[in-house]
């Protein structure tokens, strides 16, 4: 069985899935699928994330994160509330422990305040236990439009939105080779082939793989190396400590934010995630292994040369993913209140982090292609915020160069 179709985008993530929305609001009669490998949709960072809605606190101004997480906010708020998609505000505390750690919040205010975060404000510790009063520190950024929200729920109402416009969703429908043609591309899946005009990768933690089908490879192209991220649960009787989400100062030389407390929307709190090395890169268990995935990420120069650089960061976090006590003792630091017994083994997600041959981490949104293909090379956190309005650059950019037909 063939099917054509103007544009198929690869990927049924949040971003897959919002990129065909606003291609379908642009082109209304344009013929789009959506190839998926699993059998449900939005399963993997999608659905393995921790469902905070971001303000834009941290991203450089300029930024394609700073800009899109502003506006992809927005929409998305608008989205939810004609969907009935809940969204809470709980509101977030970045809590500086130390005065070392003072000029980092400073620089963060900076950031905030000209990615124009709404209602920020710099308080200190009487400030901070009125609004979380188990809540370590002697310096804070108070976001109170900092929300959560199930973004799995919301990957799925795109979904829905998505057959009611007549999009074909395939699922269990793997990629396995792309060949570019005169006159489209043919994409090889297991079902039979997939003849398309144009193509657009949002392949997530499979991103390089995907594009490197297409012809995209070489030193100069990023690889995706998978980091999981293991959360605590707080028990129900310790839920009540935490009424906000409280975050550390980050270390602006890596792109993850530390150990942090989450209230969620289905009412339990997360503590986490830590960053360790995963060894598939969906694997989501300490034990799951892809030697095809592991070999991958050790041969490569750059892991290899960012390993180099951070090997005692490294060593830190695979301690606390081995040990609960040296876990619980990090969260002590923001909330000292809390207890080992009060915290239980919980949930994981795996990052897919793109990396330069040199080492270097691609921190921002990472979006690009030739020919007949566009990619989403690298969408961490906050892709699933950003959701609609990198959607609709990538839609916009295809109707650009691809002069998407309109019938």
């Amino acid at each position: 069985m063939t099917d054509r179709v103007d544009l198929a985008i690869i990927g049924g993530g949040i971003v897959g899935l919002a990129t065909a929305l606003r291609l379908t609001e642009s082109r209304p009669d344009l013929r789009v699928a959506i190839l998926e490998k699993e059998h449900e949709l939005a399963t993997h960072q999608s659905g393995h994330n921790s469902g905070v809605l971001h303000a834009g606190l941290y991203y450089a101004q300029g930024s394609l994160k700073a800009r899109l997480c502003r506006q992809g906010k927005a929409e998305l708020e608008a989205y939810a509330e004609a969907h009935g998609i809940p969204v809470r505000y709980p509101g977030k505390l970045v809590v500086a422990l130390t005065e070392d750690e003072l000029p980092r919040l400073a620089d963060i205010k900076t950031r905030a305040t000209a990615n124009g975060v709404e209602g920020l404000e710099e308080i200190g510790p009487e400030r901070i236990r009125e609004l979380e009063p188990q809540a370590a520190g002697i310096r804070a950024l108070w976001s109170p439009r900092t929300g959560i929200i199930d973004f799995r729920a919301l990957a799925l109402a795109y979904a829905d939105d998505l057959r009611a416009r007549g999009v074909a969703i395939h699922t269990a429908r793997l990629v396995t080779g792309i060949d570019q043609h005169s006159d489209g591309v043919v994409l090889s899946t297991p079902a039979g082939e997939v003849q398309a005009g144009h193509v657009i990768a949002c392949a997530g933690l499979q991103a390089d793989r995907v594009a490197a089908m297409t012809g995209e490879s070489g030193r100069d192209v990023p690889r995706i190396v998978p980091f999981r991220g293991d959360y605590y649960t707080l028990t129900p009787e310790a839920r009540s400590l935490v009424t906000r989400l409280i975050y550390p100062v980050p270390d602006p030389r890596f792109p993850f934010l530390g150990v942090h407390f989450t209230p969620r929307h289905d009412g339990e709190v997360w503590a986490g995630p830590n960053a360790v090395l995963a060894l598939a890169r969906e694997g989501y268990g300490r034990t799951d292994l892809n030697l095809r995935d592991l070999a991958g990420t050790l041969t490569y120069r750059g892991f290899q040369r960012l390993a180099i650089r951070y090997w005692r960061m490294g060593v830190t976090e695979m301690w606390r993913d081995l040990s609960k006590r040296a876990y619980v003792r990090e969260l002590q630091r923001y909330l000292p209140a809390i207890r080992g017994d009060q915290v239980r083994f919980g949930p994981s997600g795996v990052r897919a982090q793109a990396l330069a041959y040199d080492g270097t981490i691609v921190d921002d949104f990472s979006l690009g292609g030739s020919g007949r293909f566009l990619h989403v090379r690298n969408a961490p956190s906050p892709a699933a915020t950003s959701s609609l309005a990198i959607g609709r650059m990538l839609a916009d950019s295809a109707i650009e160069r691809f002069d998407l037909p309109t019938r």
